[in-house]
């Protein structure tokens, strides 16, 4: 018999959410997919699953390699589950692009407007 676990309870052990309440949250707002689909807390999960966790951008495409009753170490966590090679392609990808994308914070450090900007801006908007 092919051991399946609840969908909450397995992404609680496998560390994608700290408890299972947030995990209950997540599903019910539509971001865990399992193969393609929205499911329910209580939709069971096995090897061979493809769960998809809209938790940041890309999402994290994972395959079910394994389950577990008990939250585990983080090292055991990452047994229950591969990152399909698309998915990893996308993230890595990701954040090169943010690695790359200037740092908003450098405009705020030339401060706030003088007298001669604002006057500047607004015959710019019209006014």
């Amino acid at each position: 018999m092919e051991e399946k676990l609840r969908l909450d309870k397995w992404l609680w052990a496998a560390r994608f959410y700290k408890t299972r309440a947030l995990a209950v949250d997540e599903i019910g707002k539509g971001r865990v997919l399992v193969n393609g689909q929205t499911a329910k807390p209580a939709r069971e999960v096995g090897p061979g699953d493809l769960v998809t966790v809209r938790k940041m951008d890309p999402p994290i495409e994972v395959m079910v390699r394994g389950v577990s009753r008990v939250r585990g170490p983080a090292s055991i966590a990452a047994q229950l589950y591969e990152e399909t090679p698309e998915s990893a392609t996308k993230r890595a990808h990701a954040a090169e692009m943010r690695r790359l994308a200037p740092e908003p914070s450098h405009d705020y450090y030339d401060g706030r407007p003088t007298k001669r900007d604002r006057r500047i801006l607004a015959a710019v908007r019209g006014k």
